[in-house]
C-alpha cells in the first residue's frame, strides 16, 4: 500500500506530507487490517532485548524529530517499533525556522532540514504523554530554546528533564543539531560535563523526593554529530565515562554535502540544514564502530543514520550498536521497513 501512497505524498511539500501521513496513520489505527495492509507487523518475540535495564520489544526505534510534540506515540507504536523518541522539546514553545525548511533529495534517498526545534513546549507534551498507553517505551529528547544563551543552556535542559521525568523511560540530550545557532558548541568537553553533571544530580534528587517508590533512575543518552573529529569523539568517550550517563546516540544529521547525486545547484538552492538519509550511512556507522572500541558494554550505543533496509540496520548492530533508530528511511520505505528489520534482527540473534 505504501508503494502506491508514496508518489502522492511526494507531490506535496514535505511538511504537508508529514502532517497528512500522521492523519492517515491515526485513521488506519481505527480500521481493522489497514495497518497490516500497509506492511506494519508486530515484532516477533525473538526480537525482544534488554538494554539500559529496559525491556525493548524490538531494537528498532523512531528517531526524534518525527513526533516532536508526542501527539502520535500510541499510533506510532502500532507500526512495530520497539520504542519511540519524542522531541526535541524545549521549555518554551517556539515556531522554529521560516518555511520552507524541509527538503527531499529523492536521488539520494535523503532529506535536508533546518526545522529549528519547532515544538509546542515541554508542558503540553507532558500532558499528552500522561495519557499514552502503558507498555510503550518512550524517550524524551531535550534541547534549549533558540533565545537562550549557551551560558544558560543548562537551565533549559534541567527544566525539560524535570518536567518529563515521570512520563518517559529515558532521556536524550541534544547538543548536536545544526539548526539552532551555537548549539553544537555545547559538544565541547567542558560544556558537556557541566550539563550532564547537573542532569545526573537532578535525577538523584527526583528519585529521592518521589512518592513513587517504584520510580527508577532514567538513563541519559547523549546525541552527537557525525561531523566530529576523532579527537572530539575521544572527548565524548571521556565525558560519557566521567559523567556516568548510559551512552550515546550516533548520529545526528550532517552539514556535509559530499557524495550527493542531486545537482550542486539544487542542493545550494535548498540552503543550510542537516542532511539525513542514505548519504549519512557510512559515516554514522564509522562513528558507531569508533565509539564501541572505546566504550565497552554495558555503555549503550544507539545507531542512527541511513538505515533504509534490514541490511543497513544489521550493519549498525555489527559495528557495535545496541539499538537502532530510523527516520528518513521510513519516509522512503514505509512501515514495511520496521518489520523487515525486526525479522532480520531476530534471525541475526539466533545465529549469534
Amino acid at each position: 500500500m505504501y508503494a502506491l501512497l508514496r508518489p502522492i505524498l511526494f507531490q506535496l511539500s514535505p511538511e504537508r506530507a508529514h502532517h497528512l501521513t500522521f492523519l492517515l496513520l491515526e485513521f488506519a489505527c481505527r480500521v481493522p487490517g489497514m495497518l497490516w495492509s500497509a506492511g506494519a507487523r508486530k515484532a516477533p518475540q525473538a526480537a525482544a532485548l534488554e538494554v539500559m535495564g529496559l525491556r525493548f520489544p524490538s531494537p528498532v526505534g523512531l528517531a526524534a524529530g518525527m513526533d516532536k510534540d508526542a501527539k502520535h506515540v500510541d499510533a506510532i507504536s502500532a507500526l512495530g517499533f520497539g520504542f519511540v523518541e519524542v522531541g526535541t522539546l524545549t521549555p518554551k514553545p517556539q515556531p522554529g525556522n521560516e518555511r520552507p525548511r524541509l527538503f527531499r533529495l529523492p536521488k539520494d534517498r535523503a532529506l535536508i532540514n533546518r526545522m529549528g526545534f519547532n515544538n509546542g513546549g515541554v508542558v503540553r507534551a507532558v500532558e499528552r504523554l500522561r495519557k499514552r498507553k502503558p507498555g510503550i517505551i518512550v524517550g524524551g529528547n531535550i534541547g534549549k530554546n533558540k533565545v537562550t544563551p549557551n551560558e544558560q543552556a543548562v537551565d533549559d535542559y534541567l527544566t525539560c528533564f524535570e518536567a518529563l521525568y515521570p512520563v518517559v523511560d529515558y532521556f536524550v540530550v541534544n547538543v548536536s543539531s545544526p539548526n539552532t545557532p551555537g548549539l553544537r558548541e555545547l559538544q565541547e568537553k567542558g560544556a558537556l560535563l557541566g550539563i550532564l553533571g547537573k542532569l545526573k544530580e537532578r535525577s538523584d534528587r527526583m528519585i529521592s523526593r518521589s512518592d513513587d517508590r517504584m520510580m527508577k533512575p532514567r538513563p541519559i543518552l547523549l546525541k552527537i554529530s557525525p561531523d566530529l573529529t576523532d579527537a572530539q569523539l575521544d572527548d565524548v568517550c571521556t565525558v560519557v565515562k566521567e559523567s556516568g550517563i548510559a551512552g550515546v546516540i550516533a548520529t545526528n544529521t550532517t552539514i556535509s554535502r559530499e557524495v550527493l547525486t542531486t545537482s550542486k545547484s539544487e542542493v545550494e538552492a535548498m540552503g543550510a540544514g542537516g542532511l539525513s538519509g542514505a548519504p549519512v550511512r557510512r559515516r554514522s556507522t564509522e562513528v558507531v564502530h569508533y565509539l564501541r572500541a572505546r566504550l565497552p558494554r554495558p555503555l549503550v550505543i544507539v545507531g542512527v543514520g541511513g538505515i533504509d533496509s534490514a541490511e543497513a540496520a544489521l550493519e549498525k548492530l555489527e559495528a557495535g550498536a545496541d539499538l537502532v533508530q530510523v527516520y528518513t528511511g521510513l519516509i522512503y520505505e514505509g512501515p514495511g521497513l520496521i518489520s523487515r528489520i525486526n525479522q532480520a534482527f531476530a534471525e541475526w540473534k539466533r545465529r549469534k
